[in-house]
């Protein structure tokens, strides 16, 4: 779609990131799931609160994210390099990315408050909600603004893959258990697998952008050497939990996009070593390694 054709509306949903908000619904749903699995009280009430609420940082990070890149990037347009449209009079103008943003902030603030006075917000939620918030606005908001400093996707991954399956669990439980970091930490290493694939593609655009990432911090090397060692840290993580005595019912499931994964790795070392990039390939690949893990996870402990 050509910048004069984009409306408003086209612009919110595209900023929105709907992938992203589906990924922090569903590690959501695979802390909360946990409380399910062990058969303990469940606090429908608190779940969708919380559940909310992550949408709503998630949505007040995203445009606080591109308002400041509109500030730091005003030329670049997304069908050349990958940026952001300029506010050329079709697309939201930065001052409406900023009322979103206040207004995604004042309505968790509200539920936070709702969340308080049902007595849920325990004193490791609020270090959990407390954290979440610091990364999210470490992430998008000067001085720190972490997106295009080679840290941010760490930041993201601790963000999307251990905070808030920990906030599902602790609004139904109060505290935290082992299991809740035998579950997310391959998917943290999946995680950032799949965006040290993801970004491969435009590295040399993204270079040219000035912009920074966790690729071209380390260098395309060592940024597919990471990557695949990410993918094997994930499932020897998987095997540890097994002999630390996680059930046999929770493993196997996770166990099932080996071959995915491996197929993955194979493609890095297939392209550090010179060979054709299919990249469409790849970032369907990288894509599915992740999220058939996350689905089958959260699926597993919900119906098991």
């Amino acid at each position: 779609m050509r910048s004069s054709d984009r409306t408003p509306l086209a612009d919110f949903v595209r900023i929105s990131s709907w992938p992203s908000l589906l990924t922090g619904a569903f590690l959501y749903v695979l802390g909360a799931g946990i409380v399910i699995f062990r058969g303990d009280l469940f606090n429908w009430r608190n779940f969708w609160l919380g559940l909310a609420m992550v949408i709503l940082l998630q949505l007040s990070g995203s445009y606080l994210t591109t308002y400041y890149t509109r500030l730091q990037f005003p030329r670049l347009t997304r069908s050349s390099n990958g940026g952001v449209p300029n506010d050329d009079g079709t697309t939201l103008s930065r001052g409406t990315l900023l009322l979103l943003a206040v207004t995604t902030l004042t309505a968790g603030a509200m539920i936070t408050v709702l969340l308080i006075a049902a007595g849920a917000i325990t004193p490791a939620v609020l270090l959990v909600l407390g954290l979440a918030f610091v990364f999210s606005f470490a992430y998008a908001v000067p001085p720190f603004r972490l997106v295009y400093s080679g840290y941010g996707e760490l930041v993201m991954a601790v963000l999307l893959t251990n905070l808030v399956p920990a906030l599902g669990y602790l609004l139904q439980a109060g505290e935290m258990i082992s299991l809740l970091g035998i579950l997310t930490f391959p998917l943290t290493a999946l995680y950032l697998a799949m965006v040290l694939a993801l970004s491969l593609e435009s590295y040399y655009a993204d270079i040219k952008a000035g912009k920074q990432n966790l690729m071209i911090r380390l260098g395309w090397q060592r940024g597919m050497f990471l990557h695949n060692l990410l993918i094997l840290a994930a499932y020897l993580l998987i095997g540890i939990g097994m002999l630390r005595g996680m059930a046999w019912a929770l493993t196997w499931p996770r166990l099932l996009t080996l071959p995915i994964g491996l197929f993955q790795f194979w493609q890095i070392w297939q392209i550090s070593n010179g060979a054709k990039t299919r990249w469409k390939l790849l970032r369907i690949t990288a894509i599915a390694t992740f999220a058939i893990t996350l689905y089958l996870q959260a699926f597993t402990l919900w119906v098991g």
